[in-house]
């Protein structure tokens, strides 16, 4: 199972939110400096997070742009990708995928054309949700479509990566809700990355029971909880 470091970027500073909620974060300061830490460690695949243009406060290209002169490994980056313009700005700053969400759910022809301009295997899907209750816009926002409704919608599109979050525990080391990943990967028969809350390693292990490909990890990497050289 692939262990995928998050950098989400605010202000030009990496940042961590609390069930992200955008007045309740922890600064780690320089974005580049964290992200060459992950990838001495052990990172195979960072992902990024703009989020100050997932919340329409403004945009960290800048800082995407200097990690991504920094690094070796790929990154994904997602955060605010709603339009071909940003797909395209996003990939050509270098990103193996760029991740797309409000589209996917909001915008359903959008997110076909994003796809036949990048290919499945540069687009990625987040399925941002509070257990299985979509959300989007920066999390700010509560669908009305159901998560598994959707999971099946988008795999008839083509798309073949998902990215979970259970926003409910997001950045907290509440530990994972395992029950509702299981949902997601029945739902789901492609590649599934899963996050939102992971504690510690009796998550990634339950991850890997369920067969789910990645992890994306955020405070307990940064809290030491997790050791990325510990699971090379």
């Amino acid at each position: 199972m692939l262990l995928i470091p998050a950098v989400d970027l605010k202000g030009g500073k990496a940042v961590r939110l609390y069930e992200g909620d955008p007045a309740r974060e922890t600064v780690y300061g320089d974005p580049v400096a964290l992200a060459l830490r992950w990838q001495e460690e052990g990172a195979k695949l960072l992902h990024l997070v703009d989020l100050d243009r997932a919340l329409g406060l403004g945009e960290n290209q800048e800082a995407i742009r200097r990690i991504a002169e920094a690094l070796r490994v790929p990154f994904q980056v997602g955060g605010g990708v709603r339009s071909l313009e940003v797909l395209k700005e996003v990939l050509a700053l270098g990103a193996s995928r760029a991740v797309v969400g409000t589209v996917a759910v909001k915008a359903p022809l959008l997110l076909q054309r994003m796809l036949e301009e990048a290919g499945p295997e540069r687009l990625a899907v987040a399925l941002d949700a509070k257990g299985l209750e979509v959300v989007v816009s920066g999390w700010q926002e509560q669908a009305s479509l159901p998560a598994l409704d959707l999971l099946r919608t988008w795999e008839a599109m083509g798309v073949r990566t998902v990215i979970y979050t259970d926003v409910r525990r997001d950045g907290t080391l509440k530990g994972l809700d395992l029950e509702v990943v299981a949902r997601v990967r029945e739902a789901w028969p492609h590649e599934l990355i899963a996050g939102g809350g992971i504690a510690g390693p009796e998550d990634l292990l339950g991850l890997k029971r369920l067969g789910v490909e990645g992890a994306l990890l955020g405070k307990a990497l940064y809290e030491g909880r997790i050791r990325l050289r510990d699971f090379g």
